[in-house]
């Protein structure tokens, strides 16, 4: 490993949890085969070939959600997790409990229903962590009010089904609503910490300093900072616009005369921040698991860093 690098297979505090995770977390969103979001699919067999290689991989940190495929992502890692006699010692899988992706009822009922499909397709008795996802669906009201989805989990974490309870989603302010809330113990935050988008800065601010685990989820924006953006001119799970795309480009020229990979950056930017506890990456394929702790490890000169942070 390049001296002063990162190791991102190093485990570190999960927040206040006693939980133990790495800096890098696999994200298991297009391993649910979802065209619509990521513009490609990936097959059964596939999906099952990377999840087997990561649950033998040095990244001990898993996330899915209920919503991933509308419960695709879960089964397929459930299969898994049946042919190993459940989640191998030293990892840790958390998912995310969801609205009805149909009707869109965000109720406690319907937390109970997203809770309980996921012990069962994932073949566990207890979830090490659970997040109310994506909660900006409906009203901050709807979700805190008696009865409401947020009782509901929080009736789960007393009982112990779900052992730590998160909130991950969207937009900033709101995301801080629920951090103020006092009993979320980790946030995750996505495509609002990247190179092409620092939104998300008063977030890490606030959660840090709580306490609370951090986890910046999609640090290529989808895929642009990944692929590139000839390649996959795509931000957010939609067509990039133009603005965006051309200063992913000037990040990528500024990137080759460096010989430093566009990806390179775009992930360490996550990896570098002391406030974030671990970073999600999305994989698809058994090789990205290495790909990506490589790109973790590549030498990056110090005077790149406000170069790139200027575009």
């Amino acid at each position: 490993m390049p001296p002063g690098s990162l190791d991102p297979t190093t485990k570190r505090p999960f927040g206040a949890t006693g939980l133990m995770v790495t800096p890098l977390c696999v994200g298991c969103a297009p391993l649910g085969n979802m065209p619509e979001t990521f513009a490609y699919s990936v097959s059964e067999e596939q999906a099952l070939q990377t999840i087997r290689a990561i649950f033998a991989s040095p990244i001990t940190f898993v996330d899915t959600a209920a919503s991933y495929g509308d419960g695709e992502s879960e089964r397929r890692i459930g299969i898994v997790l049946r042919e190993l006699g459940g989640v191998p010692p030293g990892y840790v899988l958390e998912t995310k409990a969801d609205r009805d992706l149909t009707t869109g009822e965000f109720t406690g009922d319907q937390m109970r229903r997203s809770v309980e499909r996921s012990l069962r397709s994932l073949g566990v008795d207890r979830l090490a962590i659970c997040h109310l996802h994506d909660p900006e669906h409906v009203s901050f009201e709807q979700i805190t009010g008696k009865g409401g989805a947020l009782e509901v989990l929080l009736r789960y974490r007393s009982e112990g089904i779900i052992e730590h309870l998160g909130v991950a989603g969207g937009p900033i302010d709101l995301m801080m609503r629920y951090v103020e809330l006092g009993c979320f113990e980790a946030v995750i935050t996505h495509n609002r910490f990247t190179l092409l988008n620092r939104e998300a800065e008063p977030l890490l601010e606030l959660a840090a300093a709580r306490g609370l685990a951090v986890l910046n989820a999609a640090p290529y924006g989808s895929g642009i900072l990944a692929k590139g953006p000839s390649t996959y001119p795509r931000y957010m799970y939609r067509d990039a616009p133009a603005d965006v795309v051309e200063r992913a480009r000037r990040m990528e020229a500024v990137c080759q005369r460096a010989g430093v990979p566009l990806a390179a950056a775009a992930l360490q930017f996550s990896l570098r921040d002391p406030r974030i506890t671990s970073t999600i990456v999305g994989m698809t394929r058994p090789e990205r698991l290495t790909q990506t702790i490589e790109l973790a490890q590549v030498p990056i000169p110090d005077d790149l860093w406000p170069e790139l942070l200027k575009i």
